[in-house]
């Protein structure tokens, strides 16, 4: 079946549903005085036929500032109140995945949920993330900053499937054309041998749903334990320092060999793109 075609009033409420919702309502505000004045201005009266282009299009603009006083503000005044939503949203989603052990609660939601978790496992790191509904080239699902730079992220709902290497590659030429600083490519599966080769030159990160369920699991865990002192029943976020090699937020980890398997210590959001490693005080 084809996709219906959105409107543009439709297309404005998506567009301002993908913003924090203050600056939706903000734009609401701002929209409604700039197209309030335009819409009181009187159209000249014409004493010359040299003067008609220009009549023509003072009178465009005030028709259209007097529909659109009213029609943007609603626009973006809805979308205020979809992001508001979508975030009660992704926070819900979050906490029913990260409660539930396994990777088979990776399995039991949609591809759209699946964006929604990862884009809310980043914005938990720190990140201000866009959600781009998989039309920006190159399918990239979601847009990161932070610091002043920019880094792509491209999800892959795949749950019985290997993600090859020409999917690295595509990720990669978006990054190139875009200059972002880096990109992470997220899969509820797994990646080919291939594809780790190829992403550990490229300065892509991969997480599989293996790894994506530990992040997932231990940012809850960092954010719900108490500090030293205080309740156990607190739920006062953690403060995560930032990582001494490329200044991300740390998570904290757990060491499963060595001499020091059993203890935690805090390492970078970016790993493997990063390997930076702090011992907790």
């Amino acid at each position: 079946m084809a996709r219906r075609k959105n409107s543009a009033f439709e297309d404005l409420i998506e567009i301002a549903a993908a913003l924090p919702w203050w600056l939706s309502l903000s734009l609401a505000a701002v929209s409604y005085v700039v197209m309030h004045y335009y819409a009181g201005i009187p159209v000249p009266v014409i004493t010359d036929t040299k003067q008609l282009g220009s009549m023509v299009t003072g009178q465009m603009i005030k028709t259209l500032a007097t529909f659109g006083q009213y029609l943007v503000p609603l626009a973006f005044g809805i979308g205020s109140f979809a992001s508001i939503i979508k975030r009660k949203k992704r926070a819900n989603l979050f906490q029913s995945v990260t409660k539930q052990p396994g990777k088979s609660a990776l399995n039991g939601i949609t591809w759209r949920e699946f964006e929604m978790l990862v884009g809310e496992w980043f914005r938990r790191q720190g990140y201000t993330v866009t959600e781009t509904g998989g039309v920006a080239d190159g399918g990239v699902d979601l847009i990161l900053t932070k610091a002043g730079e920019t880094y792509l992220v491209q999800c892959k709902h795949w749950k019985a499937y290997k993600v090859g290497v020409n999917v690295v590659r595509e990720l990669l030429g978006v990054m190139v054309t875009r200059g972002a600083a880096g990109g992470y490519l997220v899969t509820s599966g797994v990646f080919t041998d291939e594809a780790r080769r190829f992403a550990e030159a490229s300065n892509i990160a991969l997480i599989d749903g293996e790894k994506l369920v530990y992040l997932l699991s231990e940012t809850r865990a960092a954010q719900t334990t108490p500090p030293a002192g205080h309740s156990t029943t607190a739920t006062q976020p953690l403060a995560s320092p930032s990582c001494p090699k490329c200044g991300s937020t740390m998570v904290i980890r757990h060491a499963t060999k060595g001499t020091h398997a059993g203890s935690t210590f805090w390492g970078c959001s970016r790993f493997p793109g990063c390997r930076g490693i702090l011992s907790r005080s």
